[in-house]
C-alpha cells in the first residue's frame, strides 16, 4: 500500500508579557492572561504513515527539539482516533527559529505535527485545527514548556490573551475556555538569541515566589492593555506595557537577561536606530525582541543582524504572524 502523507506548519510565538494562571486542576484551564506577538516563521512538519506497526521515527532536518513530546502528540491522537495505530509513522520537522528560547517552538511544533498527522488521514480541516490546538495546550501542560502560546497561536497576530485556557476542548472541540482578542498589521521585526539557552520555562512557571512575581506585575499591565479596543493603536501601549512587566516582575535584573539587553541595545546604537525601535525580553527565553516603534514607519531593519554578530548573538528578521 502507498505511504499516507501531510503537512503542518505553524509559526513561533513570543510573550511580551503574561499571568501564570494554573490553579485549575484541569489542564484545559490552565494557561495565562497576557500580550504577545504571533511570528511568520515556526515549524513545518511532513507526516509520512506506513500500515504495519504503531510506531514513530522523528527525524530534525534542521535544528533539535524534544523527540518525545512528537511522540506524545501522536497517542494523544491515537487515543482519540484508533486508524492512527494502524499505520508505522515517521514525521520530518523542519524548524526555522531555535527552541528554548522564548519563541515558542515546542507549541509551534506540537501544533504543526498533529495537523500533519491528521491531514495524512485525510481528517476534516477545521476539526484537524481545533483537535491540533486543542492537544498542543494539553501536552505543553504536562511538559510545563508554556501557558499561553497555544491560545495565542489560534489567533494569530498581536494577541492580547483575555481569559487563560486552551482554545479549543472536549470531545467535540468546542471554543474556549481560552480567549483572545488579535490584530494584524504588517511590520519586520528582529529576533536576537544567545546560542546557549539559559533556564527552562518550568524553573520560572512552576516556582511559587516566581509565579507570584510575574503575576502581579502581568495583571497590573493587563488592567491597562484590555481598556479600550484592541487594534493597531494599541501598538505604544504594548510597548510601554511589556516595558513595566519585565522590570516589576523582576525578570529582567536576571544578570544573563540583562547582559544580553546590553549586547542588543549596543548593536541598535550603532546603526543609530535608537529612538526608532525599541528592544524587548521575550519570555521567558534568553532573548529579544526588536521593534520599531512605529508599525507605520517603514523602518529598514537590514542593518541589525550584522551589528548583533557582532555583539555575539544570532539573529534573524521575521514578520508578524497571520491572523488566522
Amino acid at each position: 500500500m502507498n505511504a499516507v502523507l501531510g503537512r503542518g506548519t505553524c509559526g513561533g510565538h513570543l510573550t511580551l508579557l503574561f499571568t501564570v494562571e494554573d490553579s485549575s486542576e484541569d489542564d484545559m484551564f490552565q494557561g495565562s492572561l497576557g500580550a504577545g506577538i504571533c511570528l511568520e516563521d515556526g515549524i513545518e512538519a511532513i507526516a509520512r504513515g506506513k500500515k504495519g506497526d504503531f510506531e514513530l521515527t522523528v527525524d530534525f532536518l534542521s535544528g533539535t527539539g524534544n523527540q518525545e513530546m512528537y511522540r506524545q502528540i501522536l497517542d494523544l491522537l491515537a487515543e482519540e482516533i484508533s486508524d492512527f495505530k494502524e499505520y508505522t509513522w515517521d514525521i520530518a520537522i523542519k524548524m526555522r527559529l531555535p527552541a528554548s528560547h522564548g519563541f515558542g517552538m515546542s507549541a509551534a511544533g506540537a501544533i504543526s505535527s498533529s495537523i500533519a498527522f491528521q491531514r495524512a488521514l485525510g481528517l476534516p480541516h477545521e476539526e484537524s485545527l481545533r483537535r491540533a490546538y486543542r492537544n498542543a495546550h494539553r501536552i505543553e501542560r504536562i511538559n510545563s514548556t508554556g501557558l499561553g502560546d497555544v491560545t495565542a497561536l489560534a489567533y494569530g497576530g498581536v494577541e492580547l490573551r483575555v481569559k487563560p485556557g486552551s482554545p479549543f476542548s472536549g470531545k467535540k472541540l468546542e471554543t474556549g475556555p481560552g480567549v483572545a482578542k488579535s490584530w494584524k498589521k504588517s511590520a519586520d521585526l528582529v529576533l536576537a538569541w544567545r546560542s546557549n539557552p539559559g533556564r527552562h520555562t518550568s524553573e520560572y512557571i512552576d516556582n511559587s515566589e516566581w509565579k507570584s512575581l510575574i503575576s502581579k506585575a502581568g495583571k497590573t499591565e493587563m488592567e491597562k492593555l484590555t481598556k479600550g479596543e484592541w487594534n493597531y493603536s494599541r501598538w505604544k501601549d504594548l510597548l510601554d506595557s511589556a516595558t513595566h512587566f519585565s522590570n516589576n516582575s523582576g525578570l529582567a535584573s536576571d544578570a544573563s537577561r540583562a547582559r544580553l539587553m546590553e549586547k542588543a541595545r549596543k548593536a541598535v546604537s550603532t546603526v543609530e536606530f535608537a529612538n526608532e525601535v525599541s528592544v524587548m525580553f521575550c519570555m521567558l527565553g534568553e532573548s529579544v525582541v526588536i521593534l520599531p516603534n512605529k508599525l507605520d514607519s517603514n523602518l529598514s531593519l537590514d542593518k541589525l543582524p550584522s551589528e548583533l554578530e557582532k555583539q555575539g548573538l544570532e539573529s534573524t528578521i521575521t514578520k508578524i504572524g497571520n491572523l488566522v
